[in-house]
């Protein structure tokens, strides 16, 4: 997820943003300040908590570790190890998170939901990730199985995300794995061999769901590992479009949450305020329409099988990757080889 905040946004929300609740700062991405996302704590405290924007979540890294102060912070998962290891994030207590028993077991990992584990990221907002393709040149059957980008009869056809836990969940999958949270060496390197076997295969690696969508729209690209974004604006504009998230290997999940900062200024009972009413039901429904996944999956769910299937997150059948974070050595090693294969090695 990377948003931009320009300062005619900020113009903008200056001018309509409603009364803010200033004993809570929020550092997010540009977006999440929809007072829809956290109606409850607006209903609670008369308005919203106080929130900055960042670009990207290294920026907001150096930010903190420079001295910004915030109380609670919007990352993703892949994140969270170098912000635990820096001291500057400390655990949620998960007694006061009131959705911690309906929130997705696979969106936690087992050892928080075993107990023997602190939560120190509580997923919030998540998505799936899976094989777009076009319905009117790609038969269902060549979208059964991930082996779609080896085939080479979509040589110069199919991409892939400009994106290493992207690419790694998908070639993880297509070589028997679908919990990376502890991966052999002999499983990395048939991870790294597929993916370089599939280097050739593909028309490029995207780095934008806009580009994606041109070019799926133009002809140049047939299927595509992507997010449920894609499918369903290509479906707006009358694309013929389809999202297999069943194949035979499985799918993945990628998935974003905040954490709570170990020096934060603000209210401590007030963060807790502001995550539980993003997880409440009344929430499920506005980040549903705007795209994202509620990790309360019990609210989830009440949105209903035809709204979830429309947004890409209906139930699969198959096993589902989830991008818990990983190890940093894990995550540098599977970076470095992404980087090795993309320049031809």
């Amino acid at each position: 997820m990377n948003k931009t905040f320009t300062l005619g946004t900020a113009i903008t929300l200056a001018l309509s943003a409603p009364a803010f609740s200033q004993d809570l700062l929020v550092f997010d991405y540009s977006g999440f300040e929809d007072p829809s996302f956290h109606q409850p704590y607006v209903e609670a405290h008369g308005g919203s908590p106080e929130f900055v924007f960042f670009g990207d979540e290294d920026e907001a890294f150096q930010r903190l570790l420079a001295g910004f102060r915030s109380d609670v912070t919007h990352i993703c998962a892949g994140s969270v190890p170098r912000w635990q290891a820096s001291g500057i994030i400390e655990p949620w207590d998960t007694d006061r998170i009131a959705a911690f028993a309906d929130l997705n077991s696979d969106l936690v990992g087992a050892d928080v939901l075993a107990g023997s584990s602190e939560l120190f990221f509580l997923p919030t907002d998540y998505g799936s990730t899976a094989v777009v393709y076009n319905t009117d040149e790609v038969p269902a059957e060549d979208v059964a199985s991930l082996e779609i980008f080896t085939n080479p009869a979509y040589a110069g056809r199919v991409s892939i995300p400009d994106n290493v836990d992207d690419a790694y969940a998908l070639a993880y999958l297509a070589t028997g794995v679908s919990d990376w949270s502890d991966v052999t060496d002999a499983q990395f390197e048939a991870a790294t061999a597929w993916l370089r076997g599939i280097h050739e295969n593909l028309l490029n690696y995207w780095g934008d769901p806009a580009e994606l969508q041109q070019q799926m729209a133009s002809g140049q690209i047939l299927a595509s590992w992507a997010w449920n974004e894609v499918p369903v604006a290509l479906a707006d504009e009358g694309f013929p479009v389809g999202f297999a998230r069943n194949t035979t290997e499985g799918t993945s999940v990628w998935l974003c949450g905040y954490v709570n900062m170990a020096e934060g200024e603000g209210s401590e009972d007030l963060a807790y305020d502001y995550v539980n009413a993003l997880l409440s039901e009344a929430s499920a429904g506005p980040l549903l329409e705007n795209g994202f996944g509620s990790a309360n999956d019990a609210a989830l769910q009440a949105q209903g099988a035809e709204a979830l299937e429309a947004s890409g997150l209906g139930e699969v059948s198959v096993p589902v990757l989830a991008q818990l974070p990983i190890s940093n050595e894990q995550r540098e090693r599977q970076a470095e080889a992404f980087e090795r294969i993309k320049a031809g090695f």
